[in-house]
């Protein structure tokens, strides 16, 4: 087995995935051997992408190191951080208008972050396979609609098997049903909403020019928790007579 000079880094992680080879012979365009790729320098090599797209998600944009200037390190940190400044404002807003319904129902607060946290990693899920996708050139941002669909098929059946499963134990940790009808219902639809946030921003961020890995991260963060807020405690007021 043989491998052309351009084959991209997936296909070589693939090959080496499924065959136990130490190394494989390159070739040109003209079948001449001009060297070894080894299983090593791929494993390496994978391993750069990933730790790059993980800080990337995470809002540190481009290949960051200490030694850079200290300017430079906090501009290009607070070039997506700053704009979830305003996401983060609407969210306190959710809170502060729901305020009295959190004083009445306590029990609420104990599983608005596990409502934000689970829908989150649902989220980064889809970023992942997109992320994934858009590496391979198996998806464009042409491809956006689809791509949701894909994903809200995904979203609906984690949605309603996760809300199951957290309603239950609102239930019976708490001795109430409603309680778990709320916060199920809440987990459901804010699942549903991360993972079609995941699947598609980073297309049409790639569609608007913008890095979708340093972008979509905290975007997702943001918008899942401020969504998360609003779910189960506009559920909970609905529900206020059967929680109190």
């Amino acid at each position: 087995m043989t491998v052309p000079v351009d084959m991209p880094l997936e296909q070589l992680e693939d090959i080496f995935d499924e065959h136990p080879f130490l190394g494989v012979p390159v070739v040109d365009v003209a079948g001449l051997l001009v060297g070894v790729v080894s299983r090593s320098a791929v494993a390496e090599a994978v391993l750069e992408r990933r730790e790059s797209e993980s800080l990337k998600r995470q809002g540190v944009v481009g290949d960051e190191l200490r030694s850079m200037p200290t300017w430079l390190r906090s501009r290009r940190r607070l070039a997506w951080l700053s704009a979830n400044i305003v996401l983060n404002i609407v969210a306190a807003s959710v809170i502060s208008a729901y305020e009295e319904t959190l004083a009445a129902v306590i029990a609420l607060a104990v599983f608005l972050p596990m409502v934000s946290d689970m829908s989150d990693c649902s989220g980064n899920q889809a970023v992942g396979v997109t992320m994934r996708e858009l590496s391979l050139g198996l998806v464009r941002p042409i491809d956006a609609f689809r791509v949701w669909l894909k994903e809200i098929s995904v979203g609906v059946i984690n949605g309603v098997a996760l809300g199951i499963l957290i309603g239950i134990v609102a239930w019976i940790w708490k001795g109430n049903p409603a309680l778990g009808l709320v916060i199920g219902a809440a987990l459901a639809l804010n699942t549903m909403l991360a993972v079609s946030i995941g699947g598609v921003v980073p297309l049409l961020l790639k569609r608007l020019g913008q890095d979708p890995a340093a972008a979509s991260g905290p975007l997702l963060t943001t918008v899942t928790d401020m969504a998360g807020l609003f779910f189960v405690l506009s559920f909970a007021t609905l529900m206020m007579p059967w929680l109190i």
